[in-house]
């Protein structure tokens, strides 16, 4: 998949408790490790990157995501905001990536029926 480095300045385009879309969020919620290893396999990672997270103080694969995502899309952030999003918020972090991936016209695998 190419990716698309954008000059600095970038903003994440919504909010960690944001929701766009009411299943996107209860499924990050009630189904989260099928939602992050979908929102991974979209992202072009490995579709069981995410079950290999431990119970540790911090998810290292949330982590590595929400950096990945910001460097794909040029968002300034800072790793201390990946961190604890990653460890305090998964599923909202998830969804905020989920939700980048979406505004920035990324192909993304839909939850609901059609």
């Amino acid at each position: 998949m190419p990716v698309m480095v954008t000059p600095g300045g970038e903003q994440w385009s919504t909010g960690i408790c944001e929701c766009d879309s009411i299943c996107d969020c209860c499924f990050a919620t009630w189904c989260y490790p099928v939602f992050t290893c979908i929102t991974a396999k979209d992202h072009g990672e490995c579709l069981c990157l995410p079950l290999l997270e431990c119970c540790g103080l911090v998810p290292p694969i949330a982590m590595a995501m929400r950096v990945s995502t910001r460097l794909t899309y040029g968002i300034e952030d800072t790793i201390c905001n990946d961190c604890v999003f990653g460890c305090c918020c998964g599923p909202c972090s998830w969804s905020q990536i989920r939700r980048e991936m979406k505004a920035r016209h990324h192909p993304v695998t839909s939850f609901r029926r059609k």
